[in-house]
C-alpha cells in the first residue's frame, strides 16, 4: 500500500519453495540509503519485491523514479563481485509510456490467464537521435500486490502533460512507394495501442481529402492530429488545422494578417520520399522515433508562413521554392505514371538540362534582431539588417529563390536547406541564386550534401527576413512561342511554386509572411537536442 516502508513478502513458486534458502543463511537487501537526501518529488510511494532478470529485487517507486537493487545472500567472503552486482538500477518515470499486467495465456485466449507480474514499457535513446521502445518485466504472482502497483504507476503516467489520449490520424496511401498504410498499421498503430491512445483513422482518397475532413470534424474531441505521409501530405494537414483555427475564430480566411494558433498539435510520421519536416523535427527519418515523440507528448512550437496573392490567402506552410526547385516538382507531377524515384531523377536532370532563369523582382523586409555588441560585454544592441520597416528590392534573373522558416533537414542536405534559420526564431531565410552557368549551379547544389558552406558563391545571396514579395515578369509573346513543358505555366501568367513539397500554380505576385510559433508539432528542437546535457534517456 502507499507509503509502506517495509518490503512486501515475495510469493514463491512451488518449485522455488523446494530450493528455499535455509534460515541460517540470512539474506540482506543492498542498501538504498547511500544516496544524498531525497529530493522533492522522489519520496517513496511503494516498496516491494519483484523478480527482475531472474533475480529477486527490492523495488522502490516514487513519482519521479522506479529503482531496484538485487537481494543478495550474506557472503562469508564478502565477494566484491557480488557487491558490484547489487548496484541500484533506475528508470525515470518520464521515460515510461505504458505499464501492463503480464499474464500467461493459451493460444486464442484474450482474457484472464495466469498472472506473472507487471511489464513496464519505456522510451530510450538508441543511437544519435533514434528512439526505441523496450520492456522491463517485474515478476510477482500476487494479484493484490500487482494491482496496487499498476494503479500507482498509471496515476503517475496520467499526470504527465501533453501526452495524447485521443488522436485524429490521416494516412496518405499514395505517398512514396504506397507504403504509408503498411507503415501505420504495422509500426505505428501497435505502439499507440500499447500506450492506450485511442485513434480515429482516415485513409485519404484524393488530394484535399484531409483538408475537407478537418474543416468539418469535431477537433475538440482529439488531443492531437497525426499525418502519415510525405511533405505534401503534412503540408495539407498543417494548412487544414490552421485554416480551421481561423474559421473557428471568425476570421476572414481570404485575408489573414494576424492568424490565431492551431488548436491542437500536429504529429508527423515519415512515409514519403524526402520527409523534410520529419528530419527537421527528429533529426532522423525513423518511424518508431516519430511515433514515440508523439506518445511521450514532446511538444515543439514552430513558425509558419502565409503565402498570399494580393486578393487571397493561398496556403499556410513552412518553406517554399520558386524557380528551379518549383519547376523540377512541376515536371515530376506531369510524369506521375513513372515510379517515384525515377520520376524525381528524371525531372531533376531534365530541368537541369533546360536550366534557365526567371526574371522577377524581389521585395523583402529585413528582420530586426538582437545581437551582442562585441565592444560592450554586458549590453545588447539592436542590429538592423537594413533600415527599420523599410522594404528592400532586388531584381534580375534568378535560377532559384528559397523562402524557409525552418532549417529543412533531409538526407540530401544534412545541414539543412536553410541551416541559418531555426524552428521558432520568428524569421525566414531568403536564399537567392542568381543566373550563372550550369557548371557553377551544379557546384552549388553539390555543396548541400557536404559540410561545406553551400552559399559561399558570388552568385548566391542570403537574407534574414520577416516578409518577402515575389513578382515575376511575364514573358513576351516571342518568348511564349519557344515554351517547353517547363514554362507553359509561366507563359499563361501562372508560375509553379513548391510549397513544402506540394505543387501550386498561382498568379504572378506572391506575398510571404512569417508568423512566430503558430503551430505546435510533436518533436524536439534538434539544435537543443544536440547541445542538451539532460540525463533523460528519451530526449
Amino acid at each position: 500500500m502507499p507509503g509502506a516502508a517495509a518490503p512486501l513478502p515475495r510469493p514463491q513458486r512451488p518449485e522455488q519453495r523446494a530450493r528455499a534458502v535455509p534460515q541460517e543463511r540470512r539474506r540482506r537487501v543492498a542498501p538504498l540509503a547511500a544516496a544524498p537526501p531525497t529530493p522533492a518529488g522522489d519520496e517513496p510511494l511503494l516498496r516491494g519485491i519483484f523478480e527482475i532478470d531472474k533475480r529477486s529485487c527490492d523495488v522502490v517507486l516514487s513519482p519521479r523514479r522506479l529503482r531496484w537493487s538485487p537481494i543478495l545472500p550474506e557472503s562469508p567472503t564478502d565477494d566484491s563481485s557480488m557487491v558490484l552486482q547489487a548496484q541500484e538500477e533506475v528508470v525515470e518515470m518520464k521515460d515510461v509510456f505504458s505499464v501492463k499486467l503480464k499474464r500467461r495465456r493459451f493460444a486464442g485466449q484474450t482474457k484472464g490467464g495466469t498472472l506473472l507480474g507487471i511489464t513496464v514499457f519505456k522510451c530510450s535513446k538508441k543511437e544519435e537521435n533514434k528512439l526505441t521502445d523496450c520492456a522491463i518485466h517485474l515478476n510477482n504472482f500476487s494479484e493484490d500486490h500487482c494491482q496496487s502497483w499498476i494503479r500507482h504507476l498509471k496515476d503517475i503516467l496520467n499526470g504527465f502533460r501533453n501526452r495524447p489520449k485521443t488522436l485524429k490520424v490521416f494516412v496518405n496511401p499514395s505517398s512514396h512507394k504506397r507504403e504509408a498504410t503498411h507503415v501505420y498499421y504495422e509500426q505505428v498503430a501497435p505502439l499507440f495501442k500499447l500506450a492506450d491512445i485511442k485513434t480515429d483513422v482516415t485513409v485519404t482518397a484524393y488530394e484535399g481529402h484531409a483538408l475537407s475532413v478537418l474543416k468539418e470534424c469535431e477537433l475538440q474531441a482529439f488531443d492531437g492530429v497525426v499525418c502519415v505521409g510525405g511533405d505534401g501530405s503534412v503540408s495539407e494537414v498543417a494548412h487544414g488545422l490552421l485554416l480551421r483555427a481561423q474559421i473557428d475564430a471568425g476570421k476572414d480566411t481570404d485575408h489573414v494578417s494576424n492568424p490565431v494558433r492551431a488548436p491542437v498539435p500536429l504529429g508527423v510520421i515519415p512515409a514519403g520520399t524526402t520527409n523534410i519536416l520529419a528530419h527537421t523535427l527528429y533529426g532522423i527519418k525513423h518511424v518508431v522515433t516519430a511515433t514515440l515523440h508523439i506518445i511521450m507528448g514532446h511538444i515543439q512550437a514552430v513558425d509558419v508562413c502565409t503565402f498570399s496573392t494580393p486578393s487571397k490567402l493561398l496556403r499556410f506552410g513552412f518553406s517554399a521554392m520558386f524557380g528551379f526547385g518549383a519547376r523540377t516538382l512541376a515536371l515530376a507531377e506531369k510524369h506521375r505514371w513513372m515510379p517515384s524515384s525515377q520520376r524525381k531523377d528524371f525531372a531533376f536532370l531534365k530541368t537541369l538540362a533546360d536550366l534557365r532563369p526567371e526574371e522577377c523582382e524581389l521585395s523583402f523586409l529585413p528582420l530586426q534582431i538582437p545581437r551582442e555588441d562585441s565592444h560592450k560585454n554586458d549590453t545588447i544592441t539592436l542590429l538592423y539588417l537594413g533600415s527599420k520597416d523599410q522594404w528592400q528590392k532586388i531584381q534580375g534573373h534568378f535560377l532559384n529563390v528559397s523562402i524557409m522558416a525552418i532549417p529543412c533537414l533531409c538526407s540530401m542536405a544534412p545541414r539543412g536547406l536553410a541551416p541559418n534559420t531555426r524552428l521558432n526564431n520568428g524569421s525566414m531565410a531568403l536564399i537567392v541564386v542568381k543566373n550563372t552557368s550550369r557548371t557553377e549551379f551544379i557546384k552549388h547544389l553539390k555543396r548541400y550534401t557536404s559540410v561545406k558552406n553551400q552559399f559561399n558563391f558570388p552568385f548566391v545571396e542570403t537574407y534574414t527576413v520577416q516578409e518577402v514579395k515575389v513578382q515575376p515578369r511575364l514573358k513576351s509573346g516571342l518568348d511564349a512561342k519557344e515554351n517547353t513543358d517547363l514554362n507553359v505555366a509561366s507563359a499563361e501568367g501562372n508560375y509553379p511554386w513548391n510549397i513544402d513539397g506540394d505543387l501550386m500554380k498561382e498568379a504572378s505576385e506572391v506575398h510571404v509572411r512569417v508568423h512566430p510559433q503558430l503551430i505546435d508539432l510533436y518533436g524536439v528542437n534538434t539544435d537543443d537536442l544536440e547541445s542538451s546535457q539532460a540525463t533523460c534517456n528519451c530526449i
